[in-house]
């Protein structure tokens, strides 16, 4: 018995030391082990495909979810089909139709009739996983071929000899390629000769006698085999005789997938037999092995397409004399191809992440997501980003699962899937985290969101006092305390938070640990949120703090869109429209804005618009335009309209053709070649061209019209030997626009000859390089014999491995892509359509390739000038009609005209052109130049909005034209492609709020400048979107920034902007706010003179009872000290003012002696006492050495370089009171003395609109003893402007200072206090009785100009009859003129009296005496 309860006891004890170990293995690997992603994926999908009815039909489809072998227990995926979007209902008895094991769906019989469709449509293969989730294939179309239909069958017919002809046969376009052809019930073998065209006809090509028999076409593989009648087909000998040229068939426009193989269809007739060659562009097209096949005659065949082979094809045929062309556009489509497929996402709940998906194709796919087979419709918390990219905001736990990309265009679809699991939150997100998250979410997965496998200690209590610090329409920020138990440093901090009404919560992490704020963007306006912060430590999360409600603000209220927009229009320039009001104006619409932008330019003019309709003038005939109208009301504009688009009525062209070129074809007929008039002058879609033409000197004209697209004439029936002049002009319904000018070409004494093959050329001369060979050659002697083109054959020992043709007109050749250091033989025929002539051999040796060559060395450089049988002793003509056509920013067409040409017009030796171009900018006068074989030349690289100058000259041979007249064009401007430059950010004076950025125009501006962007926000890291946004328009270089918070860092970018849009930002410059208000508000509000914040300096100058300056008064000052001050000053002043009268009355006896003796001064050497007049300066009596200050203004000049030199003041409209207290004291200290001196009772100015107009030459004369100071500067205007400008006396702003100083010996003034913000502009730098200018700075903000500011200056006499002198000034003031600007330089006012220097000086002494005796009493 014990021994059984010591085994119990020991079980007992086994399994309370074994449960804990247990439930710690099993807590680390819940802590530590993250579920791995799931294997899912299809192996297989359906594809489109073509069944037949009653046939049975496969869509293939497997799902991979694991391998059996290696995973037993994995789960196995359960396959279903969906038609059309909907699930099909697959019951047990339904034979017909069944899932296979791997996941196929096969139809044993597919059903299909007129009304009766149930198998075809669209299939998508989904597969299931119950404890994962669904995920849906690409989907495939089942499309059911028809029974068998001939629209059109063979019918007999008769060919010549070598000539072609097409037999139809037209089926159902989906079984096209089940058709085939039978010649005498026979299968027939398809050739080059015998070629089958995408529509089932059959191209009979090169005829033989072999050919003839009875045809029939027939559709197999369809169920039973249908066939067509037959047609017999007959072979008729060749009779010589000439047959007009004629297409059997002409190519279509086509649309094919890329990678598929294509035949363009040209069959021609005719006789003789025609030369069929292809264009696409403007380029020949060659025939190329396994690319490039010409088939049945003159058909194309393209294997392999690609994106670049896609174009508008052109097939020409000629003879002898006659061309016919047709055109067809072929499309090529590209499939949806991932650039970047979803990758699978680790995340906690609450956590934002993005799948994404980035795809190409042609035309552009659409892309779409979809969650466990079910769309995802994008909402608040899932959002389509940069359209392709899904992100999920505040994860759920239900969001898990499989997300899917499908990507769609016309070429196809396909699909890409990725899975998302959510951990929970003591599990650790895999480190680094997942390529997939964003980098905002990535930044976000701190340490406490990922998760604490084993907790070791305590956590932080919860965040105190969490407030909203700033609440906007979509963002608020949030700041708090920390928790009042951290329990660990380093703490970081998480802001959870939903929509009230809502159950998804979202977080958001601060960025590095201690920060305590954080903002969340993106938020709705006028909507109520919850919030709540919770910190972590190395233990993991702590308590949450209390829940925090706050609101977003309301939008401001502006006008709706304006309903029914029309747009009429009415003449070839000018779009009248009409508009509703707004059914939501919220509130009196001031005005409305029309914005409009020409098609195909990103340049939108707006103007405004005052009333419900308006009319559109000057606008381009016959060119659509895109129109939108905004509403304005009080708040600011409203919501655009949707955009319409208008297109103005046409008119005739305003232009000629271009190009024109005429072509001596036989005797009897003359080619007429041209292009379109400019499609700027086109004014309406072309509709035909009219040719005239005249024999010689005749007055009499014929003419001809063409159709609109046809850009050239066969002008025949034409005299032999006879010279014609030839114009052209463009019609549209309006009528025909100008003519160009008459061309002259004259018909040949006699026909070329084509019956035989032509001769040998000339001569053939080969340049090797590394890579390649240049060939030249010249045509052959004979020139009597028609040429059509030459082929040129070359290889490595023989000259039959590769074969290229050439146009007859070409003479010279760069074969490429050839081998170093090889022996290569070359060999050059003409040909026409009899045949291949006789060749010409040349051999040469590629180089080694460590011979290099300049890539800049022109291909014709490299020959000596070519040979020729007959040198032309004719002077060259220069190319006429060069036109620069703009293209872009960086490229410009030039086009012109050669009239040196031979009348037969054929090259018989190396003709080319040379372009050559500069810009406008003296500085940069480098010419360059390219040269040509072409009418026409693509100038590419060029600098953008930049005006270029364009010549040709042509050369031939040895010798060469004169330069050709030039042509201008501008290239278009584009963004620009640098940041605004010399970033700066002061603060501005007294206004620690307010901030002044400063900057330089970007270098590279690519256009004119027409804005500006300025970004700021506290987070350089946040979103471009997030930052507060400031427009500055026009090309200023400086703004302000106002009402910012105290002690914050602010980081600003600023981005340029002309018309075609926004230029790269600059970098982010960063700069704080002051702490605290500026103290020194009060000194301020009495003196308006700027002080900078924190300034020790004191003020210079102070006011009655001010401290400074003054022992023994204190800073409080008693108030009978400032009376007692205040009497002995007026004492003092009235005391000078008497004994200066008395003793300038003593002089009047001799004044009118003086009076001569001055004149004859003034009159003999007036520029020797202005010489002088520094040395002599008479006393200042009135005018105070006090400092003049600019009236304080929201936005303070900035040192920026847009500044103006402005004399104060400019109008009569521009002097305001600064301050009224100061002028009615200044004004009332000068009515006092007026009173005492001479009793006046009248000190009110003339008003200004008794002033007469103001002459500027105005000038008056300048009496003896008049002053005037030869140290101002031109800048620097003299009082009579001052008294010009305004309709009253000039008065100053003056700081108040002791009143003796006023009677002080003139001297040069203190230093002059300089703003920080004007570190330019001195106020006052003259001495003596000299008169005040200042310099100010004129800015505007946002188009708005400040006027300038206003100074006052006290005016007062310098004689000794004081009464006499103040009536003779008001006399001035009111005979002065009125203006509005001020002369650069004018005379002071004269005063009437005037006094000789040694008077003055006996002056000066007395009043020194006088000083001296008025300081010591003020003292005592």
């Amino acid at each position: 018995m014990a021994e059984r309860g010591a085994r119990l006891l020991l079980s007992l004890l086994c399994l309370t030391f074994l449960y804990p170990a247990t439930t710690v293995s099993r807590h680390a690997e819940k802590g530590t082990a993250a579920r791995p992603f799931s294997p899912f994926w299809f192996s297989v999908e359906p594809w489109d495909t073509l069944a037949v009815r009653g046939a049975p039909a496969l869509l293939n489809c497997s799902a991979h979810s694991g391998d059996p072998a290696s995973e037993p227990t994995a789960p196995q995926a359960r396959v279903e089909w969906k038609k059309d979007g909907t699930f099909l209902s697959l019951a047990p008895d339904d034979g017909r139709r069944r899932v296979l094991p791997d996941g196929s769906l096969l139809i044993s019989s597919v059903v299909h009739s007129k009304h009766n469709k149930p198998d075809e449509g669209t299939y998508q293969c989904v597969a299931t996983i119950d404890s994962l989730g669904t995920i849906a294939s690409r989907t495939a179309r089942l499309t059911v071929a028809g029974m068998p239909r001939f629209s059109s069958q063979p019918a007999a017919a008769s060919i010549r000899l070598g000539d072609s002809q097409v037999l139809a046969c037209d089926v159902n376009p989906d079984l096209v390629p089940l058709a085939r052809w039978e010649r005498e019930r026979e299968p027939l073998e398809l050739s080059s000769r015998l070629v089958q065209l995408p529509n089932g006809a059959l191209v009979v090509s090169n005829a033989s006698e072999a050919d003839a028999g009875l045809y029939r076409c027939m559709v197999e593989n369809a169920g039973p085999a249908k066939t067509s009648e037959e047609a017999q087909l007959t072979i008729l000998p060749e009779t010589g005789e000439e047959r007009e040229l004629e297409f059997l068939v002409e190519p279509l426009p086509v649309t094919k997938v890329v990678g598929a193989s294509l035949l363009l269809p040209c069959v021609v007739t005719g006789y003789p037999a025609p030369y069929v060659r292809w264009m696409v562009g403007d380029k020949l097209v060659e025939e190329s092995e396994g690319k490039l096949e010409l088939v049945g005659g003159g058909s194309l065949l393209i294997y392999n397409l690609t994106e670049e082979d896609a174009g508008v094809y052109s097939c020409m045929a000629d003879i002898t004399n006659n061309t016919i062309e047709a055109k067809a556009e072929l499309t090529v489509q590209v499939p949806p191809e991932f650039l970047k497929r979803p990758a699978n996402i680790y995340a906690h709940e609450s956590m934002d992440i993005m799948f994404q998906c980035e795809v190409t194709g042609s035309p552009a796919p659409t892309v779409k997501w979809v969650k466990n087979g079910d769309a995802v419709i994008p909402s608040d918390y899932f959002k389509i980003i940069n359209e392709h990219n899904l992100q999920v905001l505040g994860l759920v736990k239900s969001d898990e699962g499989f997300y899917q990309c499908l990507a769609e265009n016309d070429a196809g679809n396909m699909q890409s899937s990725a899975q998302l699991i959510i951990l929970e939150h003591d599990v650790a997100l895999p480190t680094p985290p997942p390529p997939s998250l964003t980098p905002d979410t990535t930044d976000h997965v701190t340490p406490g969101s990922r998760g604490v496998a084993n907790p070791t200690g305590p956590t932080p209590s919860a965040p105190r006092d969490v407030v909203a610090s700033l609440v906007s329409t979509r963002f608020i920020k949030l700041t708090w305390r920390p928790p009042a138990e951290p329990n660990g440093e380093d703490l970081t901090y998480s802001v959870y938070f939903n929509q009230e009404g809502t159950n998804r919560e979202r977080i958001l992490n601060t960025s590095r640990p201690g920060e305590m704020q954080v903002t969340i963007q993106n938020l709705m306006p006028d909507s109520k949120y919850k919030f709540r912060v919770v910190a972590h430590n190395k233990n993991g999360l702590g308590e949450s703090s209390a829940v925090l409600k706050v609101a977003t603000q309301g939008e401001v209220q502006v006008p709706g869109p304006a309903p029914n927009l029309q747009a009429v229009s009415t003449t070839p320039t000018s779009v009248t429209l009409s508009w509703d009001t707004p059914l939501t104006g919220n509130g009196d619409v001031l005005t409305y804005k029309v914005y409009y932008m020409e098609k195909g330019l990103d340049l939108e003019q707006d103007i405004d618009a005052g009333a419900l309709s308006y009319t559109l003038m000057g606008l381009k005939k016959f060119t659509e335009y895109s129109i939108r109208v905004v509403a304005f009301n009080k708040h600011g504009p409203g919501v655009s309209t949707g955009d319409i688009t208008v297109t103005t009525l046409s008119d005739v062209p305003s232009a000629p053709p271009q190009n024109l070129t005429v072509e001596v074809h036989n005797s009897k007929s003359i080619m007429v070649r041209w292009q379109p008039p400019p499609p700027g002058a086109q004014n309406g879609e072309i509709t035909g061209y009219k040719i005239r033409y005249r024999k010689g000197t005749r007055k009499s004209e014929a003419a001809e019209t063409t159709g609109g697209t046809q850009l050239f004439q066969l002008i025949d029936g034409l005299e032999r030997g006879t010279e014609y002049t030839f114009r052209v002009s463009a019609i549209t319904v309006n009528g025909s626009g100008p003519a160009t000018e008459w061309s002259t070409a004259e018909t040949f004494e006699s026909d070329l000859d084509e019956s035989r093959v032509p001769d040998i050329p000339s001569s053939l001369h080969v340049r090797p390089l590394v890579n390649s060979i240049v060939v030249s050659w010249t045509p052959p002697e004979n020139q009597d014999m028609v040429v059509r083109g030459y082929t040129i054959g070359y290889g490595i020992g023989s000259p039959h491995a590769q074969t290229i043709k050439v146009d007859y007109k070409q003479r010279y050749y760069s074969i490429e892509n050839l081998d170093p250091s090889s022996h290569y033989v070359i060999t050059l025929k003409a040909f026409n359509n009899v045949g291949e002539g006789i060749p010409v051999y040349e051999s040469a040796i590629t180089r080694p390739q460590s011979d290099p060559i300049d890539p800049d060395v022109d291909l014709y450089e490299l020959f000596h000038a070519p040979y020729t049988p007959v040198p032309d002793p004719t002077p060259m003509l220069p190319p006429v009609g060069v036109q620069a056509s703009v293209l872009s920013h960086d490229t410009i067409k030039v086009t012109w005209a050669d009239n040196s040409l031979p009348k037969n017009q054929k090259i018989t030796d190396a003709r080319y052109y040379t372009v050559r171009w500069k810009t406008n900018i003296p500085a940069n006068t480098k010419l360059k130049t390219a040269n040509t074989t072409n009418l026409s030349h693509m100038v590419t690289g060029l600098k953008p909005n930049t005006l270029y100058e364009f010549s040709v000259m042509v050369t031939k041979g040895r010798r060469t034209s004169t330069w050709s007249m030039t042509a201008q064009g501008t290239t278009f401007e584009t963004i620009p492609s640098s940041s605004p430059k010399d970033v700066t950010v002061v603060s501005k004076e007294l206004k620690p709020r307010t901030i002044i950025v400063n900057w330089q125009p970007p270098s590279e501006a690519n256009g004119k400048i027409t804005g500006y962007i300025i970004y700021y926000s506290t987070d350089v890291n946040a979103e471009v979107h997030d930052w507060v946004i400031e427009p500055v328009v026009g090309n200023r270089l400086t703004h302000q920034i106002q009402e910012l918070t105290l002690d914050t860092t602010y980081y600003f970018k600023i981005q340029a902007r002309n018309s075609k849009g926004m230029g790269p930002m600059s970098e982010a410059v960063h700069f704080r706010t002051p702490k605290t208000e500026s103290s020194d508000k009060m000194a301020n509000d009495q003196a308006n003179l700027p002080v900078k914040p924190g300034s020790n300096q004191p003020p210079l100058d102070h006011g009655f009872g001010s401290s400074h300056g003054k022992p023994g008064i204190t800073g409080s000052g008693d108030n009978h000290i400032l009376v007692i001050v205040v009497i002995i000053s007026v004492g003092a002043f009235t005391i000078i003012v008497v004994v200066v009268g008395a003793f300038l009355c003593t002089r009047r006896t001799t004044s009118h002696q003086k009076k001569k003796r001055a004149a004859s001064k003034s009159s003999n050497s007036s520029h020797k006492y202005k010489g002088n007049s520094k040395d002599l300066k008479p006393p200042d009596l009135w005018i105070h050495h006090e400092r003049l200050e600019l009236k304080p203004i929201d936005k303070s000049p900035e040192p920026n370089p847009v500044m103006t030199d402005t004399p104060i003041p400019r109008t009569s409209q521009d002097i305001n009171p600064v301050d009224p207290s100061l002028d009615n004291s200044l004004l009332q200290r000068r009515n006092s003395y007026r009173e005492s001196v001479r009793n006046t009772p009248s000190t009110e100015p003339l008003p200004p609109q008794a002033q007469p107009p103001c002459q500027a030459e105005h000038q008056h004369p300048e009496p003896e003893g008049s002053y005037q100071d030869s140290t101002a500067t031109d800048d620097e205007p003299s009082a009579s402007g001052s008294y010009c400008s305004a309709g009253q006396p000039p008065t100053a702003h003056v700081r108040p200072t002791h009143p003796l100083k006023s009677f002080a010996v003139p001297a040069n003034p203190a230093a002059i206090f300089e703003s920080p913000a004007l570190p330019s502009m001195p106020l006052l730098t003259q001495t003596g009785p000299q008169l005040h200018s200042v310099k100010t700075a004129s800015i505007g903000t946002l188009s708005r100009v400040r006027p300038p500011m206003s100074v006052t200056v006290p005016s007062a006499p310098d004689v000794p009859e004081t009464s006499k002198m103040l009536e003779d000034v008001d006399s001035v003031l009111a005979s002065l003129p009125s203006c509005s600007s001020l002369a650069p330089r004018s005379n002071p006012v004269p005063f009437p009296q005037s006094y000789e220097p040694d008077e003055l000086t006996e002056e000066m002494a007395h009043l020194e005496d006088l000083m001296k005796d008025l300081n010591a009493i003020t003292t005592a």
